[in-house]
């Protein structure tokens, strides 16, 4: 599976379609269509700052959480408008999960190429970002929620490229969101464990060095226990570091807080 991600086709100019392009008080937004290699498309949205110069990166992936309105790449609208200003180009994505039924159309026979073209797609966003005019691509940082920072683990463990990551809310393994649902009993169960093993996030955690990490995760989530958060935090490498929030999965205005203020001194933004 490992290889199947590696080996993919990297982002070019013609796989993009600008859909708007505007600029409102001193900030550009573009909505994109990029095309993936798997025959469909996904919509992404880009925050600027006016002027030439030297600008971080910002890749933001969402949560999944099919009750709320923010269960797609809106989650993060505001802090990238925020850390635009402070002097990062940031990038949000349209991902698997943005579709709220997505969770109960999928089966276990259905994960393992999900994932393929997960870690693909994301590979690719980050081409994207980083081929922007005036990017420093040392400094590039990587956030994802949920998700979005387990797959954002595994893509990163593959070429290093982001300096620094935020795992908001993540729990280590796969299989402790897939078999969820639909349910699965005795051998089928360990064998369904035991394919996704091969690409589960603490599997490769480690590989991320010598970037920075910083989890972020709630006393009273009910998908990431206690136990499974400082597991994967254990696996981490140096440079880390874990906050806990008084919150259930969607973490709290704190941790927002706690969250632009790390960004901002690693990536050396002002504002």
């Amino acid at each position: 599976m490992l290889s199947e991600m590696q080996k993919y086709q990297r982002f070019e100019l013609n796989d993009l379609r600008i859909i708007s392009r505007r600029v409102e008080d001193g900030l550009e937004r573009q909505l994109l269509v990029m095309q993936t290699p798997f025959g469909y498309r996904r919509v992404m949205e880009l925050f600027r700052p006016e002027g030439n110069r030297s600008l971080s990166a910002i890749l933001y992936v969402h949560w999944y959480e099919p009750e709320s309105r923010d269960s797609n790449r809106s989650q993060f609208i505001e802090e990238a408008k925020q850390m635009a200003r402070s002097g990062a180009i940031c990038l949000l994505i349209e991902t698997l999960w943005s579709d709220a039924d997505f969770f109960l159309k999928r089966t276990q026979d259905d994960d393992r190429q999900n994932s393929i073209e997960e870690v693909v797609n994301i590979r690719r966003a980050m081409d994207l970002l980083l081929s922007q005019p005036g990017v420093d691509g040392n400094r590039f940082a990587y956030v994802g929620h949920d998700f979005g920072g387990m797959y954002g683990v595994l893509a990163g463990s593959l070429d290093q490229r982001p300096s620094h990551y935020i795992v908001m809310a993540a729990t280590p393994r796969f299989s402790d969101w897939y078999l969820y649902l639909p349910k699965l009993e005795g051998d089928a169960r360990e064998a369904f464990k035991k394919q996704m093993s091969e690409i589960d996030p603490i599997v490769h955690i480690s590989q991320l060095s010598p970037a920075s990490i910083f989890f972020q995760f709630g006393t009273d989530d009910p998908h990431v226990p206690k136990d499974r958060a400082e597991e994967f935090f254990e696996s981490a490498n140096e440079p880390r570091a874990m906050n806990w929030y008084e919150a259930g999965h969607g973490l709290n205005s704190e941790a927002i807080d706690d969250r632009k203020k790390w960004l901002k001194e690693k990536l050396g933004l002002t504002g």
